[in-house]
C-alpha cells in the first residue's frame, strides 16, 4: 500500500493549491482526481468563461468601433469558434496544473477516490494510505424540483459554455455572479435573454445601488428581468421550452429555446465514504474548526464542501492554512468578512465588507461616499463611463466597512479595499495616498474623499 504524508482529494484550486503547499511544506503529497486537474474553475467554471466573457466584449467594442473614431464593416461572430477558443483555454490552463504538479513532485491518482476509515483513501479499487486526508471536491450545479435539468433543454453551466447551436431565446434562472455572466454573454451574441430572479433584486447579495446600476445596463442592452419571480414548471415537450412563471401580478408562461438554471451550487460529498468514517456534517456541508479538521482526527475539509463561501479564492485560502496547521506553523482563521466577490459580466461588479443596508442594520453611524466614472477622466477616453465606486466608513472609528463597485475593470480594483481594510486603513490614510491619474482606480480616492466632503472632481 502507498503511504503518503497528505492525500488531497480533488484537483480544484482548493485541492491542487492544498496539495502544492504541502509539498512546499515538505510533505509526502498526492492528489486524487476523477476528471481533469483544475476541478470545475479551470475546466468549467472561472477560466473559461472568462474567456467566453471576453469574447462578447471584443464583439460589443467591434459594434461600437464608430464611437472612438474607427471604421469596421459588419463585424460578426463565430459562436462556435467563440466556444472554441473557450475551451483551448481551458485545456491550457489544466495542462498548467500538470506541469505544476510534476514541478512540486506530487503524484496524480487518477480515478474516483473515496476515503476510508484508518487514514485511507480508495481509488478504483487500491488503497493509499496518508497520515492526513484533505477533502477538496468542491460543488456541481444545483438543481431545483421545479427545474429538473436535462441537458438539452434544461442546462446548467457546463453545458451552457458548450452549446452546438447559439439559442434565439433563453430564459436565465438565477441572477447570481453565475447567471448574470451567461446573460451578458448570450445577449451580447446576440440571444434574447430574459433573466427570472426569485429575489426583489437581481445580484442579490450586493449593494442596492450596485444593482439597480446594474438592471439598469443590462435593460438598456435589451435583457428583460423578473424579480420577484419563480419558474413553478418547465415543458419541455414541443421544440422548444415553455417556463411558467409566478410573479407577483400572477403567472406568466414564458418561451425560449434553452433554460439555463443558475441557482446556486450543491456539494459534491455523496459517496466520498463520509459516513464510513463518521464525518459529521449539516445538510450538504462537511462540518470543521477554523483550521479545517472534522470531527474525526487525521481528515480535514476545504472549498465549497465547508460552510464557507463558495469562491476559488476562498478555497486556496482555506487549503494553505489547512497544511501551515498541520506543518506546525502558526496560523490565524481566515476572516470571512473581508472576502471580495467579483462579477464578470459588463459593467463588471466587485465588493467586499458591509453593504449600506448591513451597516445601518447593525447600528452603525456611516459615511458614504459615491465617486461616478462618469467623473472620470480614464473612463471619459476609455468609453466606459457607466457605474461607480461607493464606500462605507464608521464614523465614530474611520473604519473601512465596506467598498463596492460596478464598472469597466473593478474586479481588478477591489484588492485596493481588501488589504486597506485587512491593514485597518482608515479613510484618511487612503486620501493620503497618493493615486496615480488618470486612471480608473483613483474613484477610490475620489469615493473617501467624497464620504469626508473632500472631493474634488464633484
Amino acid at each position: 500500500m502507498s503511504k503518503y504524508d497528505i492525500i488531497v482529494l480533488g484537483s480544484g484550486p482548493g485541492g491542487y493549491v492544498t496539495a502544492i503547499r504541502a509539498s512546499q511544506l515538505g510533505f509526502k503529497t498526492a492528489i486524487v482526481e476523477k476528471e481533469s486537474l483544475g476541478g470545475v474553475c479551470l475546466n468549467w467554471g472561472c477560466i473559461p468563461t472568462k474567456a467566453l466573457l471576453k469574447s462578447a466584449q471584443v464583439f460589443e467594442y467591434l459594434k461600437h468601433a464608430e464611437d472612438y473614431g474607427l471604421k469596421v464593416k459588419d463585424a460578426e461572430h463565430d459562436f462556435d469558434a467563440v466556444v472554441k477558443r473557450s475551451r483551448g483555454v481551458a485545456d491550457g490552463m489544466s495542462n498548467g496544473v500538470k506541469f505544476l504538479m510534476k514541478k512540486n513532485k506530487i503524484d496524480v491518482i487518477e480515478g474516483y477516490g473515496k476515503i476510508k476509515p484508518g487514514k485511507k483513501v480508495e481509488v478504483e479499487g487500491t488503497d493509499y494510505e496518508a497520515d492526513h486526508i484533505i477533502i477538496a471536491t468542491g460543488a456541481r450545479s444545483r438543481e431545483l424540483p421545479s427545474l429538473p435539468q436535462d441537458g438539452k433543454k434544461v442546462i446548467g453551466y457546463r453545458k451552457a459554455m458548450t452549446l452546438e447551436k447559439q439559442p434565439k431565446k433563453m430564459i436565465v434562472v438565477g441572477s447570481g455572479a453565475i447567471g448574470v455572466e451567461f446573460a451578458y454573454f448570450y445577449n451580447s451574441m446576440g440571444t434574447e435573454v430574459t433573466i427570472v430572479e426569485y429575489m426583489p433584486k437581481i445580484v442579490p447579495v450586493e449593494d442596492d445601488e450596485v444593482s439597480k446600476q446594474l438592471e439598469r445596463s443590462f435593460k438598456k442592452n435589451g435583457i428583460k428581468i423578473m424579480t420577484s419571480a419563480e419558474v413553478t414548471s418547465v415543458d419541455t415537450s414541443g421544440t422548444g421550452v415553455k417556463a411558467t412563471v409566478k410573479t407577483k401580478k400572477g403567472e406568466e408562461v414564458l418561451e425560449a429555446d434553452i433554460v439555463l438554471s443558475a441557482v446556486g451550487i450543491k456539494s459534491n460529498i455523496e459517496n466520498i465514504g463520509l459516513e464510513d468514517v463518521g464525518i459529521a456534517v449539516d445538510r450538504d456541508k462537511i462540518l470543521v474548526n477554523p483550521y479545517y479538521q472534522t470531527n474525526i482526527p487525521g481528515y480535514y475539509a476545504i472549498g465549497d464542501v465547508t460552510p464557507g463561501q463558495a469562491l476559488a479564492h476562498v478555497a486556496s485560502a482555506e487549503g494553505i492554512l489547512c497544511v501551515e496547521k498541520i506543518a506546525g506553523m502558526h496560523v490565524e482563521p481566515i476572516d470571512y468578512g473581508n472576502i471580495p466577490g467579483c462579477t464578470y459580466c459588463t459593467p463588471e461588479v466587485a465588493s467586499v465588507g458591509l453593504t449600506e443596508a448591513q451597516a445601518k442594520e447593525q447600528g452603525l453611524d456611516v459615511k458614504i461616499g459615491k465617486f461616478p466614472f462618469s467623473a472620470s477622466g480614464k473612463a471619459s477616453a476609455g468609453g466606459n463611463k457607466e457605474g461607480f465606486v461607493k464606500v462605507i466608513f464608521d464614523a465614530k472609528y474611520g473604519e473601512w466597512l465596506g467598498c463596492h463597485m460596478i464598472g469597466t475593470g473593478v474586479t481588478d480594483m477591489i484588492a485596493e479595499a481588501v488589504l486597506g481594510r485587512k491593514l485597518e486603513t482608515t479613510g484618511h490614510e487612503v486620501l493620503k495616498a497618493v493615486h496615480p491619474h488618470p486612471t480608473m482606480s483613483e474613484a477610490v480616492m475620489e469615493a473617501v474623499a467624497d464620504a469626508y466632503d473632500e472631493v474634488i472632481h464633484l
